[in-house]
């Protein structure tokens, strides 16, 4: 796949955030000539798949300013420097939900904006669920609730739910509760 590599010739930080840094980069194209590619630098993230003994899911609803609407979610959040995608994972479901869990599978690695950003998500499934108390970061604000596969599935379908995360994490979980794919 040589033949469609980029090359970096040079970078600059176009912007850099308290979260997010923009670069701008020179690069030469595979025919030779050179053009500028301008991305999102991210740190990464995880997504838990959180499944209760009965089947049914646990969820969030969360305001999402972007886009200036409350989403339906699974619980995910930013990798940490230094921190294991799998520690993270259990971090930011204890602390959203206030849930622990005994029983952890990786599914898979998702990468949810290739044009513009470096980001990548680790979805994670997580049973064996235990209620706790949330630790909300400061300024997080959200509800948790249960909802079942096929609502679920309803939901896409219906385009209630169109966060890319928790549609790619609601295709998995059905191939794996149905016995279809296995971990």
């Amino acid at each position: 796949m040589e033949h469609l590599q980029e090359t970096q010739v040079d970078t600059a930080v176009a912007y850099e955030g308290h979260f997010l840094k923009v670069q701008k980069d020179t690069i030469r194209l595979p025919d030779g000539k050179t053009t500028k590619r301008e991305y999102i630098k991210h740190p990464g993230a995880v997504v838990v798949l959180p499944v209760f003994d009965d089947g049914s899911i646990l969820l969030e609803r969360q305001f999402r300013y972007p886009l200036r609407q409350v989403f339906i979610e699974y619980p995910a959040g930013k990798i940490d420097p230094g921190e294991e995608s799998l520690a993270c994972a259990k971090r930011e479901l204890l602390e959203e939900t206030g849930y622990t869990a005994t029983e952890w599978q990786f599914v898979c690695t998702i990468h949810n904006a290739i044009a513009y950003s470096d980001e990548h998500l680790d979805i994670f499934l997580a049973r064996g669920l235990t209620a706790g108390d949330a630790k909300l970061d400061e300024g997080e604000f959200l509800e948790t609730f249960k909802a079942t596969l096929p609502e679920m599935l309803q939901w896409i379908r219906e385009g209630k739910v169109s966060d890319v995360k928790t549609v790619i994490g609601t295709f998995w979980l059905d191939k794996i509760l149905k016995g279809e794919w296995t971990l």
